[in-house]
Protein backbone atom coordinates (compact mmCIF):
# COMPACT_ATOMS: atom_id res chain seq x y z
CA UNK A 1 0.00 0.00 0.00
CA UNK A 2 1.18 3.47 -1.20
CA UNK A 3 1.20 6.32 1.26
CA UNK A 4 -1.49 8.13 -0.86
CA UNK A 5 -3.12 4.92 0.10
CA UNK A 6 -3.31 5.20 3.69
CA UNK A 7 -6.18 7.03 5.66
CA UNK A 8 -3.61 9.86 6.72
CA UNK A 9 -2.66 10.56 3.33
CA UNK A 10 -5.14 13.71 3.10
CA UNK A 11 -3.71 15.45 6.20
CA UNK A 12 0.08 14.38 4.90
CA UNK A 13 -0.84 16.12 1.63
CA UNK A 14 -2.20 19.05 3.43
CA UNK A 15 0.64 19.44 5.65
CA UNK A 16 2.85 19.33 2.65
CA UNK A 17 0.76 22.24 0.93
CA UNK A 18 1.13 24.66 3.66
CA UNK A 19 4.93 23.42 3.97
CA UNK A 20 5.25 24.24 0.71
CA UNK A 21 3.54 27.78 1.15
CA UNK A 22 5.82 28.65 3.97
CA UNK A 23 8.85 27.23 2.71
CA UNK A 24 8.08 29.68 -0.56
CA UNK A 25 7.57 32.80 1.64
CA UNK A 26 10.92 31.84 3.84
CA UNK A 27 12.39 31.52 0.28
CA UNK A 28 11.22 34.98 -1.14
CA UNK A 29 12.38 36.61 2.04
CA UNK A 30 16.04 35.18 2.60
CA UNK A 31 17.01 34.22 -1.38
CA UNK A 32 20.42 33.05 -2.38
CA UNK A 33 20.49 29.52 -0.24
CA UNK A 34 18.95 27.15 -2.89
CA UNK A 35 17.98 24.72 0.47
CA UNK A 36 14.89 26.12 1.05
CA UNK A 37 14.25 26.54 -2.76
CA UNK A 38 14.81 23.21 -2.83
CA UNK A 39 12.79 22.06 0.17
CA UNK A 40 9.44 23.92 -1.26
CA UNK A 41 10.13 22.16 -4.71
CA UNK A 42 9.91 18.69 -2.87
CA UNK A 43 7.15 19.89 -1.10
CA UNK A 44 5.36 21.22 -3.89
CA UNK A 45 5.78 18.19 -6.19
CA UNK A 46 4.77 15.51 -3.30
CA UNK A 47 1.65 17.65 -2.70
CA UNK A 48 0.56 18.06 -6.12
CA UNK A 49 1.50 14.36 -6.79
CA UNK A 50 -1.23 13.61 -3.55
CA UNK A 51 -3.86 16.27 -4.52
CA UNK A 52 -4.15 14.78 -8.29
CA UNK A 53 -4.19 11.14 -6.54
CA UNK A 54 -7.14 12.32 -3.90
CA UNK A 55 -10.55 13.83 -4.90
CA UNK A 56 -10.97 17.66 -4.23
CA UNK A 57 -13.80 19.21 -3.35
CA UNK A 58 -13.72 22.32 -5.49
CA UNK A 59 -16.31 24.35 -2.98
CA UNK A 60 -13.96 24.07 -0.07
CA UNK A 61 -11.21 25.19 -2.35
CA UNK A 62 -13.27 27.99 -2.59
CA UNK A 63 -13.51 28.49 0.79
CA UNK A 64 -10.03 28.64 1.01
CA UNK A 65 -9.12 31.00 -1.39
CA UNK A 66 -12.16 32.76 0.28
CA UNK A 67 -10.06 33.19 3.55
CA UNK A 68 -6.86 33.97 1.69
CA UNK A 69 -8.74 36.58 0.31
CA UNK A 70 -10.00 38.07 3.45
CA UNK A 71 -6.60 37.92 5.29
CA UNK A 72 -5.34 40.21 2.67
CA UNK A 73 -8.43 42.28 3.32
CA UNK A 74 -7.38 42.39 6.92
CA UNK A 75 -4.50 43.46 6.60
CA UNK A 76 -5.23 47.21 5.08
CA UNK A 77 -8.69 47.50 7.64
CA UNK A 78 -8.89 49.19 10.53
CA UNK A 79 -10.80 46.63 12.33
CA UNK A 80 -8.31 43.71 11.20
CA UNK A 81 -9.45 41.14 14.40
CA UNK A 82 -12.95 41.04 12.31
CA UNK A 83 -11.95 40.11 9.30
CA UNK A 84 -9.38 37.95 10.73
CA UNK A 85 -11.67 35.97 12.13
CA UNK A 86 -13.68 35.58 9.35
CA UNK A 87 -10.29 34.44 7.67
CA UNK A 88 -9.39 31.95 9.94
CA UNK A 89 -12.44 30.17 10.17
CA UNK A 90 -12.75 30.25 6.53
CA UNK A 91 -9.51 29.12 6.07
CA UNK A 92 -10.45 25.80 8.44
CA UNK A 93 -13.45 24.65 7.43
CA UNK A 94 -12.31 24.88 3.45
CA UNK A 95 -9.12 23.00 4.51
CA UNK A 96 -11.02 20.24 6.30
CA UNK A 97 -13.25 19.29 3.43
CA UNK A 98 -10.49 20.53 0.65
CA UNK A 99 -9.85 16.42 0.11
CA UNK A 100 -13.22 14.07 0.40
CA UNK A 101 -13.32 11.62 3.22
CA UNK A 102 -15.38 8.58 3.64
CA UNK A 103 -18.89 9.28 3.05
CA UNK A 104 -18.05 12.65 1.46
CA UNK A 105 -17.03 13.53 5.27
CA UNK A 106 -14.23 15.46 6.96
CA UNK A 107 -10.84 14.42 4.79
CA UNK A 108 -8.36 16.49 7.01
CA UNK A 109 -8.43 16.39 10.56
CA UNK A 110 -10.40 19.61 11.92
CA UNK A 111 -7.18 19.99 14.43
CA UNK A 112 -4.34 19.64 11.72
CA UNK A 113 -6.78 22.66 9.45
CA UNK A 114 -7.06 24.53 12.47
CA UNK A 115 -2.99 24.43 13.56
CA UNK A 116 -1.89 24.61 9.90
CA UNK A 117 -4.33 27.60 9.28
CA UNK A 118 -3.71 29.47 12.60
CA UNK A 119 0.10 28.98 11.98
CA UNK A 120 0.27 30.07 8.52
CA UNK A 121 -1.89 33.04 9.20
CA UNK A 122 0.35 34.30 12.26
CA UNK A 123 3.52 33.49 9.86
CA UNK A 124 2.37 35.86 6.95
CA UNK A 125 0.59 38.44 9.00
CA UNK A 126 3.70 39.02 11.01
CA UNK A 127 5.84 38.81 8.11
CA UNK A 128 3.45 41.36 6.29
CA UNK A 129 3.17 43.36 8.61
CA UNK A 130 6.82 44.06 9.41
CA UNK A 131 7.48 44.74 5.48
CA UNK A 132 4.76 47.13 5.11
CA UNK A 133 6.52 49.20 8.47
CA UNK A 134 9.87 48.69 7.32
CA UNK A 135 8.58 50.21 3.88
CA UNK A 136 6.98 53.37 5.59
CA UNK A 137 9.67 53.87 7.83
CA UNK A 138 11.53 56.99 7.11
CA UNK A 139 15.43 56.25 6.56
CA UNK A 140 17.70 56.24 9.41
CA UNK A 141 19.76 58.69 8.52
CA UNK A 142 18.67 61.54 5.34
CA UNK A 143 20.41 61.34 2.57
CA UNK A 144 21.09 64.88 2.82
CA UNK A 145 23.10 65.04 5.84
CA UNK A 146 25.64 62.53 4.78
CA UNK A 147 28.05 65.35 3.38
CA UNK A 148 30.56 65.56 5.49
CA UNK A 149 30.48 62.29 7.34
CA UNK A 150 33.11 59.51 7.42
CA UNK A 151 32.39 55.87 6.80
CA UNK A 152 34.18 52.86 6.15
CA UNK A 153 34.92 51.19 2.80
CA UNK A 154 32.67 47.38 2.71
CA UNK A 155 33.71 46.70 -0.55
CA UNK A 156 36.32 48.28 -2.73
CA UNK A 157 35.60 51.17 -4.40
CA UNK A 158 37.44 50.75 -8.38
CA UNK A 159 35.75 53.18 -8.75
CA UNK A 160 32.60 52.09 -7.41
CA UNK A 161 31.63 50.06 -4.34
CA UNK A 162 29.77 49.84 -0.69
CA UNK A 163 30.74 51.94 2.22
CA UNK A 164 29.21 51.96 5.73
CA UNK A 165 28.23 55.03 7.00
CA UNK A 166 26.30 55.15 10.55
CA UNK A 167 24.42 51.91 10.59
CA UNK A 168 23.61 51.84 7.15
CA UNK A 169 25.08 50.53 3.72
CA UNK A 170 25.59 52.84 0.63
CA UNK A 171 26.79 53.05 -2.69
CA UNK A 172 29.81 55.03 -3.34
CA UNK A 173 32.38 56.00 -5.77
CA UNK A 174 36.09 57.58 -5.60
CA UNK A 175 38.26 58.81 -8.00
CA UNK A 176 41.27 56.71 -7.14
CA UNK A 177 40.91 52.91 -5.91
CA UNK A 178 40.26 52.52 -2.27
CA UNK A 179 40.67 49.51 -0.19
CA UNK A 180 38.08 47.54 2.17
CA UNK A 181 38.30 48.94 5.71
CA UNK A 182 39.78 52.16 4.63
CA UNK A 183 38.18 55.38 5.97
CA UNK A 184 36.46 57.75 3.42
CA UNK A 185 34.87 61.06 3.80
CA UNK A 186 31.33 62.00 1.93
CA UNK A 187 31.95 65.09 -0.35
CA UNK A 188 29.47 64.77 -2.70
CA UNK A 189 25.72 63.10 -3.71
CA UNK A 190 23.95 62.43 -6.49
CA UNK A 191 20.86 60.39 -6.31
CA UNK A 192 21.50 57.40 -3.67
CA UNK A 193 26.00 57.14 -4.74
CA UNK A 194 27.81 59.32 -2.78
CA UNK A 195 30.71 60.49 -3.68
CA UNK A 196 33.92 60.11 -1.29
CA UNK A 197 37.39 60.76 -0.75
CA UNK A 198 39.84 58.56 1.14
CA UNK A 199 41.00 59.34 4.59
CA UNK A 200 44.60 58.70 5.47
CA UNK A 201 44.98 55.84 8.28
CA UNK A 202 44.81 56.34 12.03
CA UNK A 203 47.97 56.22 13.54
CA UNK A 204 48.43 54.84 16.85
Amino acid sequence: MSWLESPLAPNLIYVLLVAGVGLTAVAALTPGTGILELLALAAWALAGAGTLALPLNLWALFVVLLGGGLFLFSLRSKKAGAWLVLSGTAMTVGSAFLFRGEDAGIGVHPFVAIGASVSTMAFFWFAIRKAVDAHRAPPALDPSQLIGMVGEVRTALDPTGSIQVGAELWTAWAETPVAVGSRVKVVGREGLILTVLPLPPDRD
